[in-house]
C-alpha cells in the first residue's frame, strides 16, 4: 500500500544533493504538520479544563487536574505501538492514519463539554482519547531518524520536535481567544477549531509523505534495543527533560489560577511551551558541536535553578518571579529534549560498530529507542500535574512537589555524568566521545 522509495542512502553526498535533501525536507514538512496537530489536541484538555467550573461543570481541584494529566499517561503507553508502527506500515502510511485518529479525541470533547450534566466518568474517557495525539511524536521521530544523514540528524530532529512541540503553545494561545463569550465560555468552539487542520493534515500525509523501505523491521530487530543498558538510561533522562515539558505544559495554567487568582490575563501560561519548543533545536544544534552529554548535565544544573526561582516566587508571592522561573525551566527542558535525542543516534551506532554490527542495524535499533524513550519519558506529563495535585491535597500547597522535582534533576545530573561523561569511559570508548555524545 502506498508509496515506497527502496533505495535511500543519505550518507552518500551525491545521492544527497541529487534529490534526497529535498525529498528529506518534504517528509519532514508533513512530519511536523500532523504532529504539530497532535501535539495540540495531546494538551487541548490543559486549556479546557481551567474553564470547566465557569461553564457549569462543578469538579474538584484533584478531579481537574486528573483530566490535564491523564491524556499524557494515555500518550506515553501509545508511544510504544505508534513507534513499531513505523517499520510495519511505513512512515507515510501510519502518518495518515494516526493523523485520522486525532478525529477521536475532537468528537468526544465536544460532545462532552457541549452536554449539561455529562458524567466525570465521561469526561475521563474523553480525555484519555486525546493521548492519541501524544503517540504522533514517537513515530514522527523515528521516521525522520532515517531521511537525514548523521551530520544533519540533529538539527533535523530539533526542528520536527520542535514543531511538534509548539503545538502545547498555540493551542494555549488559541483556546481562551474561541471559547471566551460575554457569559460563560463557550468550550465547544475549541475542540471545533482543530478539525478543517486535521483533515487538512491527513490529505497532505497521504499526498505528499513517502515510506522507506530502510525503516522496515522485525519486532524482534526492534526489541534487542531493549537489551542495551544505554536504552534505559536516555529513557530515565528523557523524563527529566521531556517529562518536565510535557508536565509543565499540562499542569501551569490550573497552576497559575491555584496560585495567583488575581492574575487575568489568560495566555501567561502559553508563554512556557513557547519558549520550550523554540528552545529545542537549541539543543540539538550544540550537541552537534560541543556534545549532547555535556548539554545535557548543563540542562539539569540549570533545571534545579529554575525549580528554586520558582519556590522563591511562591515564598514572595511574586508573580514575575514565578513565570520567568518556569520560563527558565521551560528553555532548558526544550534544550534537553534536543540534547537527549541527539545523544541515541550517536550512542547506538557507536555500539553497533563495536558491536561488529551494520550502521543500518544501529539506526533501527536507535529509531526503537528513541520510541521508547520518548514512551518512558512522557510519564512525567502524568507524573508532574498528579504530583502537583496531590501535593496541593495534603500540604494545600505545591512546594512539595517542586522540592521533589529538585531532588530528580540532581539525579538525572549525576547518572547523566555517571554514564556519558567520566574519564574511564572516554578512555575505554573514545568513539563515544567523538560521536558528541
Amino acid at each position: 500500500m502506498g508509496r515506497w522509495i527502496t533505495q535511500w542512502t543519505p550518507e552518500d553526498p551525491e545521492f544527497w544533493a541529487a534529490g534526497g535533501q529535498r525529498v528529506a525536507r518534504r517528509n519532514l514538512v508533513f512530519s511536523i504538520l500532523a504532529e504539530h496537530l497532535g501535539f495540540s489536541i495531546w494538551l487541548l484538555w490543559s486549556v479546557v479544563t481551567v474553564s470547566l467550573p465557569a461553564a457549569g461543570f462543578k469538579f474538584t481541584v484533584d478531579q481537574l487536574f486528573w483530566l490535564v494529566a491523564l491524556p499524557n499517561l494515555v500518550g506515553a503507553f501509545m508511544r510504544l505501538p505508534y513507534t513499531a508502527a513505523v517499520a510495519r506500515f511505513g512512515g507515510r502510511n501510519w502518518t495518515t492514519v494516526s493523523a485520522a485518529l486525532l478525529l477521536i479525541p475532537l468528537g468526544l470533547m465536544a460532545y462532552c463539554v457541549s452536554t449539561p450534566g455529562t458524567p466525570y466518568g465521561m469526561f475521563l474517557f474523553a480525555a484519555a482519547t486525546a493521548g492519541l495525539g501524544g503517540g504522533n511524536f514517537a513515530s514522527s521521530m523515528a521516521n525522520i531518524s532515517y531521511f537525514y544523514p548523521e551530520a544533519r540528524k540533529g538539527f533535523a530532529l530539533g526542528l520536527n520536535a520542535a514543531g511538534g512541540n509548539i503545538g502545547v503553545a498555540v493551542v494555549q494561545f488559541a483556546v481562551p481567544a474561541v471559547i471566551v463569550t460575554a457569559a460563560a465560555p463557550h468550550l465547544v468552539n475549541a475542540p471545533l477549531l482543530w478539525l478543517l487542520p486535521v483533515l487538512v493534515a491527513v490529505a497532505c500525509a497521504w499526498a505528499f509523505m513517502d515510506n522507506l523501505t530502510v525503516a522496515r523491521a522485525k519486532m524482534s530487530e526492534q526489541l534487542t534495543a531493549l537489551k542495551s543498558r544505554h536504552t534505559w538510561v536516555m529513557s530515565f533522562l528523557y523524563i527529566g527533560t521531556f517529562g518536565s515539558f510535557i508536565g509543565y505544559s499540562a499542569a501551569l495554567p490550573l497552576l497559575i489560577k491555584g496560585q495567583f487568582a488575581e492574575v487575568a490575563w489568560p495566555y501567561w501560561a502559553a508563554l512556557g511551551p513557547l519558549v520550550g519548543s523554540v528552545s529545542r533545536p537549541v539543543g540539538g544544534w550544540l550537541s552537534d558541536r560541543i556534545g549532547g552529554a555535556r548539554v545535557t548535565l548543563g540542562v539539569f544544573g540549570l533545571m534545579g535553578l529554575g525549580v528554586v526561582g520558582v519556590l522563591s516566587g511562591l515564598s514572595g508571592h511574586n508573580f514575575g518571579l514565578f513565570l520567568g522561573s518556569f520560563g527558565v525551566l521551560f528553555v532548558t527542558s526544550g534544550i534537553g529534549n534536543g540534547s537527549t535525542y541527539r545523544m541515541i543516534p550517536a550512542i547506538f551506532r557507536t555500539e553497533a560498530a563495536e558491536a561488529g554490527r551494520t550502521e543500518l542495524e544501529g539506526k533501527r535499533t536507535a529509531a526503537a529507542v528513541i520510541g521508547l524513550a520518548s514512551a518512558i519519558g512522557a510519564l512525567g506529563g502524568f507524573l508532574i500535574p498528579r504530583g502537583f495535585a496531590i501535593s496541593i491535597t495534603n500540604t494545600g500547597s505545591i512546594r512539595t512537589a517542586l522540592y521533589v522535582f529538585l531532588a530528580s534533576y540532581a539525579v538525572c545530573g549525576v547518572v547523566t555524568w555517571w554514564c556519558y561523561l567520566r574519564k574511564m569511559l572516554v578512555a575505554r570508548v573514545p568513539n563515544l566521545a567523538h560521536a558528541r555524545v
